[in-house]
């Protein structure tokens, strides 16, 4: 018994990996939405159960809301997707949340440069 719940975090970092990796294939080649721009996926935390799973997305182009919105009116189609392709009992719910981890990065980078060179003009 022990040993079986040592694989189940395992397991569950292979699903949301390959279900990451389907999901941007799918995106990329079928969704034929507008409102979707140039998505990247950051990343995918499945619950334990695997009903449902949350997609982190970060927007090189387009409007995070609209594309936000865009990416849970497909979900089933994407969901639909992830059934042909992956080889497990049961395949999530999605839910996609805009991540703005680069974004943020982008503006402390800028803060930081900032302090640099008001700092360098005083010394």
């Amino acid at each position: 018994m022990a040993a079986k719940k040592s694989t189940t975090p395992n397991r569950a970092f292979k699903v949301s990996d390959q279900i990451q990796r389907d999901l941007s294939e799918l995106i990329a080649r079928e969704l034929k939405d507008p409102r979707v721009g140039m998505v990247t996926l950051q990343g995918v935390e499945v619950t334990p159960d695997y009903a449902h799973a949350k997609v982190f997305f970060s927007l090189l182009t387009g409007d995070p809301q609209q594309t936000q919105d865009a990416l849970n009116q497909a979900a089933g189609f994407l969901r639909n997707g992830l059934f042909k392709r992956l080889h497990i009992h049961t395949v999530p719910t999605l839910h996609f949340v805009y991540d703005r981890t680069t974004e943020r990065a982008a503006d402390m980078n800028a803060l930081i440069a900032k302090a640099v060179s008001s700092r360098a003009k005083e010394d």
